[in-house]
């Protein structure tokens, strides 16, 4: 590798590791050297810089774009000024060495256009916060004296890249710039001198702050709008977590990420945070994510319930209303069509904030990004006065032909991508198979299983928290069951897709059955799975986003074998569960559906704790031999594995069988006797 490819990586990692520097995918870095030109074998100078898109903490030479310099310094003798300056972005494509490496990002042109080797562009919190107050140009001044000048706000583009050039000369002793309303820039003629710079830039206008800021910026504390204690809060946050999530997905379904850290809720509870929140975000990076502004209840913390859900509708009615506003005031006949009116982030004093994304890591980095914009907020406030960019520079960026062409060029969205499922008895088995397959299908998976560290260890093999989580939950205890749910809303802000498959089986014949063998296979799956749709149900309908139940049955719902009276009954019994619900929650778009599979040997805790041995013996075959058994008797010869229901539920819960529900779908090869009719 590149020695010089070497340095900007270890730079670029331990820049963008510290979210004290830049945000999540926020900011870029670049470097200029000699590589070799593969065509002639000579010598030709480079720039490499952090693509579009990538993150600066986990940047590879992958996430580079590599230009030749010479093309893209000859880009200012072709530059059709600042109305064209879009142009300038497919240009860059032309400025490639051999393949390219990453897409170029907009911001190119500043990193190419200043006269030294090394250049980070970073959204710090303090330096937008330096950025943002209204007397930025002026602070900058007397924090930094000579060694930091101020920008002026422009659009990222070519036209920015120029101005920062023309500074940079200008200023020969300088270390870098605060772009206005945006963020900063600093340079230098080796890695380590561009790194220390910005770290420099970052910490002084910090301790600026800190020393000269006045301590209460956002104001008196409002009477009533303190936080909750921490249960009390979460379990307000779950109670409103659904018809929040409603609010944010009236225009299209959305995953949620829940915080209540402190600074959110000391925000919240402060007198200026009104004015605050209805200003919105200043920092590109950080408006795209989060919207113009946010959602704020205008409630005490200890509103009744039903009416912070009531003027949760109302708040929300008004905020379309003006987004819709925003969009007619500021868009042109060349303006994208508007792309959706609900917000992204919702504050509730008292409790905290819920932010929505397509995914969960969306959600996650935009929550992320608005508290940024909250310190933001707090050190402009500190000093002077927090005043972002206009509205309408909002609405360039925002409805950006740049922006839209990057949203058009994304991959189509999974089948399952945005639902949030819940599936019981999911460590292991055909439970752990269907978590593993809706994971696959892009959904978000809640696995509830009695072994919270099976729970967590399944989860984790489908990759981080903003793709699963494992909770423990004994279904038939029905607080245990409530915070499963819950827990499913405060992660990922709802649910859509319940599946009940928590049970056991017990291999005995009548005689031989007792009453606690009976009570307790009822109590798994027969009110486990009652108790499991009632809380879920509860959920979905107050979402009004529809959703699905799934129960696990079994072909022994209605088909009649020796020796399984307990649990045979009691898979009947959830047979009609599936009838009865399916009739009554129709009505809130809600299907209920079932599956009933076969014996499924493999992979099974149930076969593997002793039921397995007891249906063997029961057809006097070995117990090693009883998939091969099971296998033999069915019309297709065919083993069912957990892999087979898990391509059921699939199906079920997708787009293609969207009118279907109240069916039983047989995963069991064809056994002729558990016929449906």
């Amino acid at each position: 590798m590149n020695q010089a490819v070497s340095d900007l990586l270890a730079r670029s990692n331990a820049l963008g590791s510290d979210p004290r520097n830049t945000n999540y995918a926020g900011g870029n870095t670049s470097a200029k050297g000699t590589g070799i030109d593969p065509a002639t074998g000579e010598p030709v100078e480079l720039l490499w810089v952090k693509g579009s898109g990538g993150d600066l903490g986990t940047l590879t030479e992958a996430g580079l774009a590599v230009l030749r310099l010479d093309r893209v310094l000859g880009l200012v003798d072709v530059y059709p000024g600042v109305e064209r300056e879009d142009e300038m972005v497919a240009a860059f494509d032309y400025c490639l060495h051999g393949r390219g490496g990453a897409a170029p990002s907009i911001d190119t042109s500043m990193h190419a256009l200043v006269d030294l080797p090394h250049v980070d562009h970073l959204h710090p919190d303090s330096g937008i916060a330096i950025a943002t107050a209204v007397d930025g140009e002026e602070l900058t001044r007397r924090i930094f004296g000579d060694k930091v000048v101020w920008v002026p706000w422009r659009r990222p583009g070519f036209q920015l890249g120029l101005d920062i050039r023309d500074i940079q000369r200008a200023n020969p002793d300088a270390v870098g710039c605060i772009l206005g309303g945006h963020g900063i820039t600093a340079w230098g003629r080796s890695s380590e001198e561009s790194e220390q710079n910005s770290l420099w830039i970052i910490r002084t206008a910090a301790e600026y702050i800190e020393e000269h800021g006045r301590p209460d910026p956002f104001g008196a504390e409002l009477e009533g709008y303190g936080a909750l204690p921490e249960d009390e809060r979460r379990a307000r946050a779950a109670a409103l977590a659904p018809h929040i999530r409603a609010i944010a997905s009236a225009d299209r379904p959305m995953v949620g990420h829940f915080s209540d850290a402190e600074v959110v809720t000391d925000f919240l509870a402060r007198a200026e945070h009104p004015r605050l929140a209805a200003l919105g975000t200043s920092c590109p990076d950080h408006f795209l994510r989060t919207k113009v502004k946010p959602l704020v209840l205008d409630l005490p913390a200890d509103a009744p319930l039903e009416r912070a859900i009531e003027r949760l509708g109302e708040l929300h009615e008004a905020y379309r209303a003006d987004y819709a506003a925003y969009y007619e005031a500021h868009a042109t006949t060349e303006s994208p069509a508007m792309r959706g009116a609900d917000p992204a982030i919702v504050l509730v004093p008292g409790v905290g904030m819920f932010s929505f994304g397509k995914d969960k890591q969306t959600a996650r980095v935009a929550g992320e990004f608005y508290t940024n914009a909250i310190n933001v907020m707090r050190g402009a406030e500190a000093l002077s006065r927090y005043q972002p960019i206009s509205d309408a520079e909002k609405f360039r960026i925002e409805y950006w032909s740049l922006e839209e062409a990057k949203l058009q060029r994304m991959p189509k969205p999974r089948s399952h991508a945005g639902r949030i499922a819940l599936v019981t008895g999911a460590a292991s088995g055909i439970g752990k198979a269907i978590a593993t397959r809706l994971a696959a299908e892009g959904a978000c998976v809640v696995i509830a299983d009695l072994d919270l560290e099976k729970a967590q260890s399944a989860a984790a093999e489908l990759g981080s928290t903003d793709v699963a989580i494992g909770v423990q939950c004994d279904v038939t205890r029905a607080e245990e069951v409530q915070a499963a749910v819950d827990a499913a809303l405060l992660a990922f802000g709802g649910l859509d897709l319940v599946v009940n498959n928590a049970g056991l089986s017990l291999s005995k014949s009548l005689l031989e059955t007792t009453e606690a063998d009976w009570d307790l296979q009822h109590d798994v799956m027969a009110k486990g799975s009652f108790l499991v749709s009632r809380a879920a149900a509860k959920a979905l309908i107050d979402q009004g986003l529809g959703g699905d139940i799934i129960y696990i049955s079994s072909k022994n719902a209605v088909f009649a074998g020796p020796n399984n009276i307990a649990y045979s009954a009691t898979k009947a019994d959830q047979a009609h569960q599936v009838r009865l619900l399916a009739a009554e929650l129709g009505q809130h778009g809600v299907r209920v559906n079932g599956i009933n599979p076969d014996g499924v040997v493999r992979g099974s805790g149930i076969f593997a704790s002793g039921w397995g041995a007891s249906r063997a013996k029961v057809y006097g075959v070995k117990e090693e031999e009883l998939g091969k058994y099971y296998a033999g008797r069915t019309l297709l010869g065919r083993e069912v594995l957990p892999e087979h229901v898990a391509n059921a539920v699939a199906v079920l819960t997708g787009d293609e069988l969207s009118h279907t529900t109240g069916l039983h779908v047989p995963v069991d090869s064809g056994v002729a006797a558990a016929f449906l009719r």
